[in-house]
């Protein structure tokens, strides 16, 4: 298969041809490339010094140059002048380029025999075998019973290409991404509040706010460079984080509320209820652009100062001043991460965040906003174009006119396109226990160590008829219980774009071939597609440019209107675009906020207030189980299951190697426990070791185990919420005894 490395791509210079011209790459031509004349090839290896790519870990959408000596990437430094990181880099965006170079790289295709055993098999085998065994469970079971699981780790043209080929292609009905886990809620939320997924901010706000109300939110461990543009902000703002835990982010806040585990929806009614009482909202904002508002100041009536506080366990004076510096502020934004997200009230909590940002007027203007910070790097363009909740462009699969403007689009047929959303992602797995799903493909995900209550998520894939797992490493949990493990390339060996958490689109950029026989995953969809015997349908579909050029299109009219990037060249020469940009709109500035004129995505154009009575957590402590287990982020080095990180030496040294839980002096005294004791730590579902670290950042009777380590997800409860179906991973009950 010939890649971008192998020839010149829209007539720019390819490094053959540079190298015919100019001889050796010097370092002056490295340092100073347009001295030669040398254009940018934002899809391929580029023959300078310099490769700008927007990094691929979280959401943040970094941008990074990339070194390049004699076609090697060497090394990679932050863009400067780039609106996102403004010059500034993580641990893990520095480390990008050698997680690449780990001896498990998955480098052929793996099958298992008849022995049990994985071996490496060509890809004509693997690509028959997929569609013999996949074709073979559909025939006998019908085309429902195979499913995939994506990911927000890929590039938006790879995302909408396999949700395409999935459902239009191979007729599957089911199929989800691991954003479940993360970013749902916020999906939800934001759809039912403001009539479309529409992250209203720009990142500027943090530096442009006089009050910053962080929920459920480690910003400055989880997000760490928009905690530096936090830093940034030249007014001294009042900081307000709403988290059981003293973080690294508490630390550095104004205000810390250590609410009880999962009462912050309680808070917030609280505050709401405050808010109204004393006359502290914006009613000429409430009148004119909102609706349900009588509704849910009647829901917040009773919750009394008094009710909240024994139900948060905080102060009543420290409740009061919580509202009374969203009173005083001018420029208010609230910002939400997982604390929230992943809760068994995970959708009216977020909205009852955003209710606080209508009824103060914070929102449309610098400095506000009711503001969902994202996961993954490319959670973005899963939410929008992976073609699973969503119809590929934020379309509804139920919407007949939605249907036949995807289909015209696409010059397919109509009745191909399904008339209803896929199951969730544990609906799907649910549906391997009863028999309904017997074969599932994985891509760039790790579900035998992510998914919630680890022990049954294990036992679920096992049952599976044919489990095939397409992954840059063949050492995960999940692909070594795969039947066929497909090589993929991974970031920097391939192309794209991806949307970050601020709805900015940015390039990613190939400098390096993917080892061995590892495919982009875009040529491992053609190469299925025309295997399968679809490929006619994905003629257009022959590299990721192309398929932009189409996910344009598919955007055109939508509120996620993308029609006036001309291409690739266009975001990488203004540093990223944000959605919405319509063709024929006026220049776009480098930071736009949505909602400034006050119009919603609802018909009548206006902003919902949701919400009902808040519940108690699932699984309260017993007299068995006393402790509540709250799960998170453990260091900026890592991150999710460390599929990525725990490949670079440097990250290693950077968090700890062996699973640590964090509890109170108090506890640890009435267990007789010191700091570096083994502990065994167990719920109703499974238990784990780890050892102890006594400090007061965790409350009396909590206990804290990052997510990272491989047990943690033995324990926690499979609880989700009613309207995301996201995970409720953050509080369970467990006992803590010490091991042996």
């Amino acid at each position: 298969m010939t890649t971008s490395l192998d020839r010149p791509r829209n007539s720019l210079v390819s490094l053959p041809v540079l190298f015919e011209r100019h001889g050796p790459l010097t370092e002056e031509l490295l340092l100073s490339p347009s001295k030669f004349g040398i254009g940018l090839t934002p899809t391929g290896l580029q023959p300078q010094a310099l490769v700008p790519s927007v990094c691929g870990y979280c959401s943040t959408g970094c941008n990074l140059n990339i070194h390049v000596r004699e076609q090697q990437a060497v090394g990679l430094t932050p863009v400067a002048d780039y609106p996102v990181n403004l010059g500034m880099a993580c641990p893990k965006g520095w480390e990008s380029l050698t997680v690449l170079d780990a001896p498990d790289r998955a480098t052929t295709p793996l099958l298992r025999n008849a022995a049990g055993v994985l071996e490496p098999v060509g890809w004509d085998v693997a690509l028959s075998t997929f569609v013999e065994r996949m074709k073979g469970i559909q025939a006998k079971h019908g085309p429902a019973s195979v499913a995939f699981l994506s990911t927000g780790q890929i590039v938006t043209e790879e995302m909408a290409f396999l949700g395409a080929l999935a459902k239009f292609g191979m007729g599957m009905l089911h199929g989800d991404g691991n954003t479940r886990q993360c970013m749902a809620t916020a999906v939800v939320a934001y759809k039912q509040s403001f009539g479309f997924d529409a992250p209203p901010y720009t990142y500027a706000d943090f530096e442009e706010s006089d009050v910053i109300i962080l929920v459920g939110s480690n910003l400055c461990i989880a997000h760490p460079i928009l905690w530096q543009r936090v830093m940034r902000n030249p007014h001294r703002p009042e900081i307000i984080v709403v988290d059981p835990r003293a973080t690294e982010t508490t630390m550095a806040a104004t205000q810390h509320l250590p609410a009880y585990p999962k009462s912050d929806l309680a808070l917030f009614y609280g505050i709401a209820r405050i808010l109204i009482e004393r006359g502290w909202i914006d009613r000429p904002f409430l009148d004119e652009h909102t609706t349900g508002f009588e509704e849910f100041a009647q829901l917040v009536e009773s919750y009394t100062l008094d009710a909240v506080a024994a139900q948060t366990r905080l102060s009543p004076e420290a409740i009061l001043r919580f509202a009374e510096s969203i009173h005083q502020g001018k420029r208010v934004s609230f910002w939400w991460t997982m604390g929230v997200n992943q809760s068994h009230q995970a959708v009216r909590t977020a909205q009852a965040i955003i209710n606080l940002a209508l009824m103060t007027g914070n929102i449309g203007r610098p400095g506000t906003g009711a503001n969902s910070i994202t996961g993954q790097c490319n959670a973005m363009g899963s939410r929008l174009f992976s073609n699973t909740t969503n119809l590929l462009g934020g379309h509804d699969f139920a919407n007949p006119e939605h249907r036949r403007k995807v289909a015209t689009v696409l010059e397919i047929d109509p009745e191909t396109i399904p008339q209803e959303a896929s199951w969730p992602y544990h609906r799907i797995l649910e549906g391997i226990l009863r028999g309904e799903v017997r074969g599932l493909w994985v891509i760039a995900t790790n579900p035998a160590h992510s998914w919630i209550n680890q022990r049954t998520a294990r036992d679920i894939l096992d049952r599976l008829d044919f489990l095939v797992v397409q992954d840059m490493y063949h050492s995960t949990e999940t692909a070594q219980r795969a039947d066929l493990v497909l090589p993929a390339a991974g970031w920097g060996e391939k192309a794209g774009t991806f949307i970050n958490s601020e709805r900015r689109l940015g390039v990613v950029s190939k400098v390096k071939r993917a080892p061995g026989q590892a495919l982009a995953d875009f040529h491992i969809f053609q190469l299925l597609a025309d295997a399968w015997g679809c490929g006619e349908m994905f003629r257009r579909w022959n590299s990721p440019e192309a398929v932009f050029q189409i996910l344009k299109e598919l955007s055109a009219g939508q509120p996620c209107d993308i029609t006036g990037i001309e291409d690739y060249r266009m975001l990488t020469a203004r540093g990223g675009i944000q959605w919405p940009f319509a063709a024929g709109s006026d220049e776009p500035e480098q930071e736009r906020r949505l909602f400034t004129d006050g119009k919603f995505f609802h018909a009548d154009g206006r902003a919902k207030f949701l919400g009902e009575s808040s519940r108690p957590l699932p699984e309260p402590p017993t007299e068995k189980y006393p402790f509540v287990l709250l799960t998170g982020r453990g260091s900026a080095a890592q991150w999710h299951t460390q599929t990525r990180t725990a490949k670079s030496a440097l990250l290693r040294k950077l968090y700890p190697s062996e699973l640590y839980v964090e509890i109170n002096p108090h506890d640890a005294t009435q267990l007789a426990i010191r700091t570096g004791d083994l502990l065994r730590i167990a719920s109703r579902r499974g238990e784990l070791s780890a050892r102890a670290l006594v400090t007061p950042g965790v409350q009396r009777n909590q206990v804290f185990l990052p997510m990272h380590y491989v047990a943690t997800n033995l324990l926690t409860d499979a609880v989700f919420d009613p309207y995301s179906h996201q995970p409720a991973y953050k509080a369970c009950a467990v006992e803590v005894t010490r091991a042996g």
